[in-house]
């Protein structure tokens, strides 16, 4: 009973939640069918309303596109005014010039007219083309404008001065001034940026027209420097050698690194790190033609004048290098323009050493006549002081030898170094080599001289002695030129063949003195039991006179004459003889070595034959002594 209850219940219950949830389902049912009406009037009210405002949206577009239009038109009139614009509000300045409208303002105004031609070379619109022009005609005006200017304000400041002023006080040349360097440098500083912007390539016209006004004034102003150097060379005697420092070339050189300095000062202040060279070299470079136009008279003159006037190609080769190494050190520049400028003087510098050797020889060789008394030709002392004066330039002259090397100066000899580089300071080195080479080619002028000395006077000086003594006298006063100046460190190793000359002078002279000494020869009578040596000690000239026979007697007569009249001529003809007073020492006691001992042997033996009466004995062994002390 109880269980059939709880069914019921359980029954009841289920179709209690089975009613709740068909009720819920028919509410569903329902709120869908109002959505669905709802969606379907929405649809239909959009569509409505899509109708509606399509024209307008439409409308809306057509006038954003229009209003687009409108702006781009406005923009497009605005840039085909504004050249015009431009024109307008720039020309009155750029008419008035830069002096007149005042530097900055002037600038401004092109920089605007610059501006405005680049914008409209980018648009490229064809109605502008004749504002383009207009624009470029007037930046072209305003730029020219510029340049002149620029051109004035340096001309102003670039009047000649007086270059001595500066070089013998030691002061550095003016330099530009700074409120004209500003105005200087605001123009070029335009210009050069102008030119890399409208892509016109190249350098800029600045650095043309810079070297344009101060090339002629470095020319001007070392002009007076320049002609002194000509002027100086101009000789008053002839024959006069030239002295170190006489000629104004190393002046000119000093007033040409002091102007060349202010004006290296001038660009690096004015122009960028990259054009400095440029404007350098085409500033200096009519200066520079000016000084190679110089050197070329002074190169004619000294070779019309070698003889004498060689040393000054050395002092030039110096002062030029010196001068070169020195800018080159400050700036980096010029070198090879030097080194073109100096090459004809360099060329003579190095063709001089073999010339100066064929000149002595060609003097020497047109001798018509030389002195009979032994007497040394000037060319000795000349040729001796030629090499004094050269070791004064032994810098120059090393850097010669080494240039062409060792006998580079023979006619034979292979040329040398041929380069137009300028010698550097290393180079002017007075090395060991150097000087060696010098030394060298010393001994050979020595030897060209003596030789060709020695060689016309076996034609031309007609008696042995005096040859001798004439070779004797000359290679006498070589020594003596080089012990007493600063050839002797040079050629102290190589003096013996120097003196080998003056032996063989000696040699020449002694055998003039053959003749007598035969006649002190006689005939050694060993069968009538007299001493057969040659010594004098213990003989009794009476026991030997009384000896002799008759025919004996005459001949020892016959040679005491002989010896009397060959010696007083030999004894005349050597006091008649110009010797140096080293050869008379020589020469004398050459002599007396030679006869005395002869004589004295012979006077010991024979001196009785007159009895003391002096008819065939003249000298006795005092007497001929002193005669022979007298010869030196």
């Amino acid at each position: 009973m109880a269980v059939g209850l709880g069914s019921k219940a359980a029954d009841e219950e289920a179709r209690a939640e089975v009613e709740v949830l068909n009720s819920r389902l028919e509410k569903t049912s329902q709120l869908s069918k109002k959505i669905q009406a709802s969606l379907s009037r929405l649809e239909s009210n959009g569509k409505s309303m899509q109708d509606a405002i399509g024209p307008v949206y439409g409308n809306t577009q057509r006038l954003q596109v229009l209003g687009s239009n409108i702006e781009g038109i406005l923009s497009a009139i605005e840039k085909i005014r504004l050249p015009s614009d431009i024109k307008n509000s720039e020309e009155d300045v750029i008419r008035k010039g830069p002096e007149k409208a005042g530097l900055s303002a002037f600038l401004t105004s092109v920089k605007n007219v610059n501006k405005a031609l680049a914008d409209m070379k980018r648009t490229n619109l064809r109605s502008n083309q004749q504002s383009l022009a207009d624009l470029s005609r007037l930046l072209k005006s305003g730029n020219t404008q510029l340049e002149s200017y620029f051109a004035k304000i340096l001309q102003e400041e670039s009047r000649p001065i007086e270059p001595l002023h500066f070089v013998t006080k030691d002061k550095p040349f003016p330099a530009l001034g700074q409120d004209k360097m500003t105005l200087l440098g605001l123009i070029n500083s335009y210009i050069a940026s102008s030119t890399r912007q409208n892509g016109l390539g190249g350098d800029s016209p600045m650095l043309q027209a810079y070297a344009s006004v101060r090339g002629p004034y470095l020319i001007s102003t070392l002009q007076n420097l320049a002609s002194a150097s000509v002027n100086t060379a101009k000789k008053k005697t002839p024959d006069a050698v030239y002295r170190q420092g006489t000629n104004g070339i190393g002046t000119y050189a000093k007033g040409m690194e002091a102007a060349f300095v202010a004006e290296y000062d001038n660009i690096c202040s004015l122009f960028a790190r990259d054009e400095w060279s440029k404007v350098f070299n085409l500033t200096c470079q009519g200066a520079i033609s000016e000084l190679a136009r110089t050197l070329r008279e002074l190169n004619a003159h000294i070779k019309a004048n070698l003889s004498t006037d060689c040393y000054l190609a050395y002092e030039i080769m110096e002062i030029m290098t010196g001068l070169s190494a020195s800018l080159d050190s400050r700036t980096g520049e010029l070198k090879p323009s030097f080194a073109a400028a100096l090459k004809p003087i360099r060329e003579t510098g190095k063709s001089s050493l073999a010339d100066l050797l064929e000149d002595t020889r060609r003097r020497i060789n047109g001798l018509q006549a030389m002195p009979q008394d032994g007497s040394p030709l000037p060319v000795v002392t000349e040729t001796m002081t030629r090499l004094q004066t050269m070791v004064d330039f032994l810098r120059p002259i090393s850097s010669i030898m080494i240039a062409i090397g060792d006998g580079g100066w023979k006619a034979n000899a292979a040329p040398g170094n041929t380069s137009d580089q300028i010698p550097s300071l290393k180079s002017f080195d007075i090395s060991a080599d150097g000087k060696q080479i010098f030394a060298h080619y010393c001994i050979d002028t020595i030897d060209t001289l003596l030789t060709s000395l020695e060689q016309k006077g076996k034609v031309l000086i007609k008696s042995k002695p005096a040859l001798g003594v004439f070779i004797a006298n000359s290679a006498t006063v070589v020594d003596r030129m080089i012990r007493g100046s600063d050839l002797q460190p040079l050629l102290a190793s190589r003096m013996a063949d120097v003196d080998k000359w003056r032996k063989t002078g000696v040699q020449i002279y002694t055998l003039g003195w053959r003749e007598p000494s035969t006649h002190l020869l006689d005939v050694q009578y060993t069968n009538r039991g007299r001493p057969s040596s040659g010594g004098s000690a213990g003989i009794d000239s009476s026991a030997m006179h009384k000896g002799l026979s008759s025919k004996d007697k005459d001949a020892i007569k016959e040679k005491f004459r002989l010896f009397n009249v060959s010696f007083d001529e030999l004894v005349a003809k050597h006091k008649s003889l110009y010797m140096e007073r080293e050869v008379r020492e020589i020469l004398g006691r050459q002599v007396q070595q030679m006869i005395e001992p002869l004589y004295c042997r012979f006077w010991d033996r024979y001196h009785e034959i007159d009895k003391g009466r002096g008819k065939y004995v003249k000298y006795n062994k005092a007497e001929i002594s002193g005669v022979f002390l007298s010869l030196g």
